[in-house]
């Protein structure tokens, strides 16, 4: 076949076929004179251009997290200070591991159980995925279905939230709005009418905001006791029916169709924090809330804690170990440069989240100024921030459901970024593991399946104690199961197959080869801070309440459970693994078990040089190549 040098957008130059035709007939990539660029694995599908790819792995890495748990941890840790340690581990820890991952799933061109003819042995760590995906996938979407409501309860001239004089209410609420005043007034008649008894309003163990009891007695009902599910509570198990249903219309067409989607749901959140933040700057105390939330304390700097909240909150905020990252990436055009991709996605992901300490603190700053307390006794994370205290403070100001609406708003498109690749990494693993052309033609079936599955396991979470068990399984399944798959996915890819061999694999896809930054801290430094982060995790446990509910002793068996369900895939695959492979003896089943999958490595023909050349047959994406020695490393062998 006569060849030809190429230069694509966006692309290293390689070479492909003249004819823009793959040996087999299938079309990979532009034909001159065709206005319309093909995919270039036809039978997968690309994303449309690189920017869809980089607008979804923003929007997967930029989630909930950043807005409701990131500021408190900086306050909490030092203020400006904590950001020294919270930026270290993102060069040290953050985006090698997120180009580790990237540059996996897009060489391999398959999703978190795929990728693992690199050493099918280790096949267990993309189950453990899977199963962290899904439990992630579950509870996450009951949080946006929450949004969902909060979001139809401010379509109204007077937040719900805003006064006393409700049913739901209890003799302790005292709002921070009089009953009297007009919520469309000047900001100085709302506030002059501030509830009377300041000292009430000071002792926050004893005052219960409308907000909070919104919250616990209206929108959750909720029960005394984890155990205690009492009824589903119906309007919010309806949210989490549109919830569902928005995500699987937006991956309808896999990531075709959420790849326009994101255009949307990746942008449009920063124009709303951008307008939050416009109006929070203009309050009265909003910049003492931003001097609470930057002020550096320098003395915490040498607390090994401020450093271990670092670095955990870099590892879960970028999405590492979800399987998130290697399925998007799988979807890339072979020679895309992930490099670059990895940094603008880690850094905008970190920048977002130091943005929205701004957005949050400027408000809360403002609701401190108008209570006379410091800001610490306003602030809160998680759902407590979320539903409870950011919209409170907004009770505050005039037009207060405009500012809600967008509030929540924002909330669904973080959270629906997010749950786009949570679906489709459970999707694309499913549809790579059986590979057949019924389940590539009918992938609409198998996200409708999933997502009618995702919605039934999360009925339970919308009843009177579905609270407690969501926040059950956000502390325990997706905690130190994450790093522990995270670790020995380095270890399996440094170590067994060996780290010159994929700095090869890298080069060939690049064109160039890792830095040397990257190669070292592959090798050493990103493993020893994640084997960090799990012995801090370790240090640092203390078993879940929620307010001044303790959970029994038998949710935290089921907790630790849900944690350990995803760690127990990798020896049990594997213990599997081995016993099925061909040997005398057991190193001899071992190494085998070991050894990379003979179709390992590039999905295309045409990209399937050097080592990977001969191929067996051309008329598959994935062609039986022929057994190709094993060249890892093994080094613990």
């Amino acid at each position: 076949t006569q060849l030809r040098l190429e230069r694509r957008s966006g692309e290293s130059d390689h070479l492909m076929p003249a004819d823009g035709v793959m040996q087999g007939g299938m079309r990979n990539g532009a034909v001159p004179g065709e206005p319309v660029k093909k995919d270039e694995n036809s039978r997968r599908g690309n994303w449309g251009n690189q920017i869809e790819f980089v607008l979804t792995s923003v929007g997967y890495a930029v989630g909930l997290g950043n807005v409701w748990r990131f500021p408190y941890l900086c306050y909490r840790n030092g203020g400006g200070a904590f950001m020294l340690p919270y930026f270290i581990m993102l060069v040290f820890c953050g985006i090698p591991l997120f180009f580790l991952e990237l540059s996996f799933g897009q060489f391999a061109s398959l999703g978190c159980l795929g990728v693992w003819k690199i050493s099918p042995m280790f096949k267990g760590v993309g189950y453990g995925m899977m199963v962290v995906s899904t439990y992630i996938g579950i509870y996450y979407n009951v949080v946006i279905c929450i949004a969902f409501y909060y979001f139809f309860m401010s379509m109204t001239n007077l937040l719900p939230w805003t006064y006393c004089n409700n049913p739901w209410n209890t003799p302790d609420c005292s709002g921070v709005v009089g009953t009297g005043s007009q919520l469309n007034g000047s900001l100085t008649n709302a506030t002059s009418t501030l509830v009377a008894g300041v000292s009430e309003v000071v002792n926050r163990s004893k005052r219960t905001s409308p907000s909070e009891e919104y919250w616990k007695h209206y929108v959750l009902n909720i029960s005394d006791d984890i155990g205690n599910f009492g009824e589903v509570r119906l309007p919010i198990l309806g949210c989490l029916a549109i919830s569902w249903f928005v995500v699987f219309l937006c991956l309808i067409r896999g990531v075709k169709s959420s790849g326009k989607v994101v255009y949307f749901t990746a942008t449009f959140p920063y124009v709303v924090l951008t307008i939050l933040f416009i109006r929070g700057i203009t309050l009265d105390g909003a910049i003492n809330g931003i001097k609470y939330y930057l002020t550096p304390q320098w003395q915490k700097v040498l607390d090994a804690k401020v450093w271990g909240d670092a670095a955990s909150q870099i590892f879960y905020s970028l999405g590492c170990a979800w399987g998130g990252l290697i399925t998007m990436a799988s979807y890339n055009k072979f020679h895309n440069n992930c490099f670059r991709d990895s940094i603008i996605i880690s850094i905008t992901n970190c920048a977002t989240s130091v943005y929205a300490g701004f957005v949050i603190f400027s408000i809360l700053g403002f609701m401190a100024h108008h209570l006379n307390v410091p800001v610490s006794e306003v602030a809160d994370h998680g759902p407590g921030l979320a539903f409870v205290a950011y919209p409170e403070a907004l009770t505050l100001l005039p037009i207060s459901p405009l500012w809600s609406l967008l509030f929540f708003f924002m909330l669904i498109l973080l959270g629906l970024g997010t749950q786009f690749c949570l679906l489709e990494t459970l999707v694309t693993a499913i549809v790579d593991e059986i590979g057949t052309d019924w389940i590539i033609r009918n992938k609409t079936v198998v996200t409708l399946s999933v997502a009618i599955v995702g919605f039934l396991l999360g009925v339970p979470l919308t009843t009177q104690a579905g609270i407690y068990w969501l926040l059950l399984m956000d502390n325990y399944a997706a905690s130190f199961s994450l790093v522990i798959i995270s670790c020995i996915m380095c270890i399996c890819i440094m170590y067994i197959y060996g780290h010159t061999n994929y700095f090869k694999d890298v080069e060939m896809m690049l064109g160039f080869p890792p830095p040397l930054f990257f190669k070292v801290c592959w090798r050493f430094i990103s493993p020893v801070i994640i084997s960090f982060i799990l012995i801090f995790t370790v240090i640092q446990y203390k078993p879940i309440t929620y307010n001044d509910y303790i959970y029994p002793g038998w949710s935290l068996a089921i907790g630790f459970s849900m944690a350990l369900s995803s760690v127990i895939c990798i020896p049990i695959y594997a213990l599997y693994k081995i016993s099925r492979s061909p040997g005398a003896t057991f190193r001899e089943r071992l190494k085998y078990a070991c050894r990379s999958h003979p179709k390992w490595g590039p999905a295309l023909q045409e990209h399937r040089t050097g080592r990977y050349a001969p191929m067996a047959s051309e008329d598959t994406v994935e062609p039986s190549v022929g057994e190709i020695p094993f060249t890892g490393d093994l080094y613990i062998l």
